[in-house]
C-alpha cells in the first residue's frame, strides 16, 4: 500500500502525470496533494447550525481558518482500479493473496457468480464450483429484479438486497443503479425505518463497525479491525433519532449502511472507501431493552461528559487513522448532540450533518425550482415551518443565506421572512428566555400563537414546510387556508417515513383543488385530480449528499462551508427541465441521478477551490469530466 503523506506523494514518480489535462488523465485516481495549512482556528463554544451562525459562537473562527494543529495528511487512492475511466483495464482479484476457488466465490468484492468466463474458471480454480452456463451481468440483473418483485413485503425485498450486497457487490450496485426509482425506497426510506426497528432479528453479518462504551480508550484499535484501510467517507449515528421513529439504539446501523449504499450507487464513491459506524451509548427505548433479540448495550443512554469524551476519542481516532480528508457524516443524532457536534468539529474535521445541512440543501433546491412555477424571488415569499429541530432550523438558515446572497441584505433581515412553529407554538420574542440556542435566531416580534392553523392564518405564508416528524399535522383546514390566499401554495411535507408525513400528496392536491406545488420526504404515487395527473416531488436528501460527498473527495476538501451547500442546491435546481415543470415537479427524476450527482460534485469542488479549501492540486481543467471519470463503476472486470 502506498503511503500518501506529503513527502512520499510528491516524490512518487508514479504520479508524475497529475498535471496533464483531464483527457490525458482519465486513468488517474482522485488523489489529493497534501499541503500544509497556514490558517489558524480555535475550538469554539456550542452554537447553531450553519457557518454564518456557528462562526459567532466559535470565538469568531471559520471553517476557512484551518487549525494549524490539524495537519493536512492522509488521503486515499483507488487501489481496486474501479473508477469508470478504468473499466477496460485488467485487474487482479487480490485479497491478502490472489483470491481463487471457493474463497473467490465467497468474496463479495470479486465474486461474479455465473458471469465468470470459461478462461477465468480455469485460471482461478472454479471448475465444478459453478454450473457450466456463463451469463452476462445484464441477465443477472434481470433475474434478480424478477426475484425481488416476487416479494410482497418491502422488508423482504430489503433483506434480499442486503443478502445480494454480501454476496456480489458489483451486481448489487448495478441493480440499484439500473432500477434506482424502484429500489431506492427499498434500500432507504421508508423501508430502512422498519429494517432498523427489526435489525436485531434480521442481523446476519457485520456491515460496519459497532463502537460502544465498552471500547472507550480503545477506539483506534477498533478502527484498525475494519478490513479496508483507504476510507474516504464515514457515516456515523448514535441511533437516538432514527428518521421519525425515535431512539433505536444500536439498531440504527441500518441508516449508515443505507446512506453509504447510496454514496456508491448514486454518487460513485467506491464501496471499499465507505465505512458505516454506530456509536452505542445505550438506549432509552425500554421496549428494546426488554427485547431478548436486541443487539446493543442494555443500559440507559450515557450523556454529558461521558458521552462527549467517547465522541471526542472517536473523532480523534478517525482523523489519526484516515487523515484530514476523510468525510465524517453525522446521521440521526438527537438535536442537542447534532448541533453540538457540528459546532465543535466543524473547524477541525471535514464534517457534514445530512439532517441539518443535506436536508436544507435539497429543500432550497426545490424552492429555487418552484419559483419557476409561482414567480417572484425567495425574498418576496414568506415561509412558515412546522418543526424547529435540526431539519427545520437548518433549512431556514440556508434559505436566509441564499436570500441574503441574492439581495445583499443582512442575514438578520432575511431571517425576518421566516417563521417557525414548535411544540409550544409560534417562536416569538416573548419566549426568548426559554428557547434552545438554535431556535433563538428565529424568534420575531409577534403575539403568541399556540397552534399551526392560527399561525397560518396570521402569518399568511406562501410556503409551508413540515419537518416536525409528526404525521397528518397539515390538516384539511391548514391546506385550505394556504390555498385561500395563495394561487399556488407551496407545501412541503418532509417528515419520514411515510407514516410521519405531515400530509399525503393526494390530500395536498385535493384540499387545494389541484393548485398546490407539493413535495414530500418519502415517495408518494402520482395523483389524478379533476382529470389532471400530478407527479409529487420527493425532497430526498439522496439528491444532494452523494454528489456533495464526491465533490469533497475529488477536490481533496478539508472543511465544509455553507457556500458549498448553496453551490449544491443551485446545481440541483438547474437539472429540472420544462417537461418536469409541466407536470408540477420541482425535482428532476431519479433516473438521471448519476448525471445530477456529477454536476453537483463539480459545483461543490469548484467552490472548494474558490474558497481555498481544496488540496488536490493542480485543479483539473474540466471538473465535470473529472467527476464523471472518478465515479465507481459496477461493471464486471476481466481477471488475469
Amino acid at each position: 500500500m502506498i503511503s500518501l503523506n506529503s513527502a512520499s506523494f510528491l516524490s512518487n514518480s508514479g504520479f508524475s502525470g497529475i498535471s496533464r489535462s483531464v483527457s490525458q488523465r482519465k486513468v488517474l485516481h482522485p488523489v489529493a496533494v497534501a499541503v500544509g495549512s497556514n490558517g489558524r482556528a480555535g475550538e469554539g463554544n456550542v452554537s447553531v447550525v450553519m457557518e454564518s451562525t456557528l462562526k459567532d459562537l466559535r470565538d469568531g473562527n471559520s471553517v476557512i481558518e484551518v487549525d494549524s494543529k490539524s495537519a493536512v495528511s492522509g488521503g486515499v487512492q483507488d487501489t481496486h482500479v474501479e473508477d469508470s475511466a478504468t473499466e477496460e483495464q485488467l485487474v487482479t482479484p487480490w485479497t491478502l493473496s490472489v483470491a481463487s476457488g471457493y474463497s473467490l466465490l465467497r468474496n463479495p468484492h470479486h465474486n461474479k457468480g455465473l458471469a465468470f468466463t470459461d478462461k477465468e474458471r480455469d485460471s482461478h480454480y472454479l471448475r465444478g464450483l459453478l454450473p457450466p452456463t456463463v451469463v452476462s451481468q445484464a441477465l443477472q440483473v434481470k433475474k434478480m429484479m424478477h426475484n425481488i418483485r416476487q416479494y410482497a413485503v418491502p422488508l423482504q425485498k430489503y433483506i434480499a438486497m442486503m443478502e445480494l450486497q454480501e454476496q456480489n457487490e458489483k451486481l448489487f450496485y448495478r441493480l440499484l443503479m439500473d432500477h434506482v426509482e424502484e429500489l431506492l425506497p427499498v434500500v432507504y426510506t421508508p423501508t430502512v425505518g422498519e429494517a432498523c426497528q427489526k435489525y436485531g432479528s434480521i442481523f446476519r453479518r457485520p456491515q460496519g463497525l459497532f463502537i460502544s462504551l465498552n471500547e472507550k480508550g480503545k477506539i483506534l484499535e477498533v478502527l484498525k479491525n475494519w478490513p479496508e484501510k483507504n476510507i474516504q467517507v464515514i457515516v456515523v449515528t448514535d441511533g437516538e433519532r432514527i428518521l421519525g421513529l425515535g431512539d433505536l439504539g444500536c439498531q440504527g446501523m441500518g441508516i449508515p449502511v443505507g446512506k453509504l449504499s447510496l454514496y456508491t450507487a448514486l454518487g460513485g464513491v467506491r464501496p471499499s472507501a465507505c465505512l458505516p459506524i454506530t456509536i452505542d451509548v445505550g438506549t432509552n427505548n425500554q421496549k428494546l431493552l426488554d427485547d431478548e433479540f436486541y443487539i446493543g448495550l442494555r443500559q440507559k443512554r450515557a450523556t454529558g461528559q461521558e458521552y462527549a469524551e467517547l465522541m471526542h476519542e472517536f473523532m480523534s481516532a478517525v482523523k489519526q487513522m484516515y487523515g484530514e480528508k476523510v468525510l465524517i457524516q453525522f446521521e440521526d443524532f438527537a438535536n442537542h448532540n447534532a448541533f453540538d457536534l457540528l459546532a465543535r468539529y466543524g473547524t477541525t474535521h471535514l464534517v457534514f450533518n445530512d439532517d441539518i445541512q443535506g436536508t436544507a440543501s435539497v429543500v432550497l433546491a426545490g424552492l429555487i425550482s418552484a419559483l419557476n412555477l409561482v414567480g417572484g424571488t425567495l425574498a418576496e415569499h414568506t415561509f412558515l415551518f412546522l418543526g424547529a429541530g435540526e431539519a427545520g432550523t437548518g433549512i431556514a438558515e440556508l434559505i436566509a443565506l441564499e436570500m441574503s446572497k441574492q439581495t445583499q441584505a443582512p442575514l438578520e433581515e432575511a431571517r425576518k421572512k421566516i417563521w417557525l412553529v414548535d411544540s409550544k407554538g409560534l417562536i416569538v420574542n416573548s419566549r426568548m428566555d426559554s428557547l434552545q440556542h438554535f431556535k433563538k435566531p428565529w424568534a420575531h416580534e409577534h403575539e403568541p400563537i399556540k397552534n399551526l392553523l392560527d399561525a397560518v392564518q396570521a402569518i399568511k405564508p406562501t410556503v409551508l414546510i413540515g419537518s416536525s416528524g409528526v404525521g397528518r399535522t397539515f390538516t384539511k383546514e391548514v391546506v385550505e387556508a394556504m390555498a385561500s390566499f395563495n394561487e399556488k401554495p407551496i407545501i412541503l411535507a418532509l417528515s419520514n417515513p411515510t407514516s410521519q408525513s405531515e400530509c399525503t400528496a393526494e390530500e395536498a392536491y385535493t384540499w387545494s383543488e389541484g393548485r398546490a406545488i407539493f413535495a414530500s420526504g418519502s415517495p408518494f404515487d402520482p395523483v389524478e385530480y379533476n382529470g389532471k395527473a400530478f407527479v409529487p416531488g420527493q425532497a430526498n436528501n439522496a439528491y444532494i449528499f452523494p454528489g456533495f460527498g464526491l465533490g469533497l473527495i475529488i477536490s481533496g476538501a478539508i472543511r465544509v462551508h455553507d457556500d458549498m451547500l448553496l453551490a449544491a442546491s443551485e446545481a440541483l435546481a438547474k437539472q429540472v427541465t420544462q417537461e418536469n415543470f409541466d407536470k408540477g415537479m420541482i425535482y428532476p427524476p431519479f433516473s438521471n441521478i448519476r448525471k445530477i450527482s456529477s454536476q453537483i460534485a463539480a459545483n461543490v469542488a469548484a467552490k472548494a477551490y474558490e474558497l481555498g479549501l481544496a488540496t488536490r492540486l493542480p485543479q483539473p481543467e474540466d471538473l465535470l469530466e473529472y467527476a464523471e471519470n472518478c465515479m465507481y463503476s459496477p461493471v464486471y472486470r476481466s481477471f488475469r
